[in-house]
């Protein structure tokens, strides 16, 4: 459901693009957009209680946080305000850049507990654990996405006004 969220926002709002919504004119941007949709989408799970039936909880996702991490509740709760944080960031073009390169070290540091849910064979909302053969390929693709997102968006260079402002401090 993830990846389709991705790719269908990924391709309505470079669609928009083309139709003359500059906010979308570039697939980087339409991509920072669409991961911010996907991010939004899955942080929401990690405030989930257990008793909801029609998508993951914060127990699915507490599962899946492999023995040796501790805290595991905590550690679902903070990745949940650290996507929606990253979801942010990704929208303001300001922000964009270390927005994506955050997701990036994020993502990779969600690996772990994706590899442990496939290889611990871990269900997921009451299906069978996806397989790793397919998990890797998608936290690369997301991981690909943010830093596209980032690299498409110039660094922030100082200008003559804000070294003026901060000399002045």
């Amino acid at each position: 459901m993830t990846l389709a969220v991705l790719i269908i926002g990924l391709l309505v709002l470079r669609a928009l693009g083309a139709l003359g919504v500059r906010r979308f004119a570039t697939w980087a941007a339409s991509g920072a957009h669409a991961l911010a949709a996907m991010l939004v989408m899955t942080a929401s799970a990690h405030f989930v209680p257990a008793g909801v039936t029609v998508m993951p909880t914060h127990a699915d996702l507490v599962a899946m946080v492999p023995p040796f991490v501790p805290a595991p509740d905590a550690i679902v709760y903070a990745t949940g305000v650290l996507e929606l944080l990253g979801a942010t960031g990704l929208v303001v073009t300001r922000t964009r850049r270390a927005a994506g390169l955050s997701l990036v070290v994020l993502f990779l540091l969600l690996l772990p507990a994706n590899v442990y849910a496939a290889v611990a064979d871990v269900p997921f909302h009451g299906a069978p654990a996806s397989p790793l053969w397919q998990r890797i390929p998608e936290q690369v693709l997301y991981i690909g996405v943010a830093l596209a997102a980032a690299l498409s968006t110039p660094a922030r260079r100082p200008t003559a006004d804000t070294r003026a402002a901060t000399a002045a401090a």
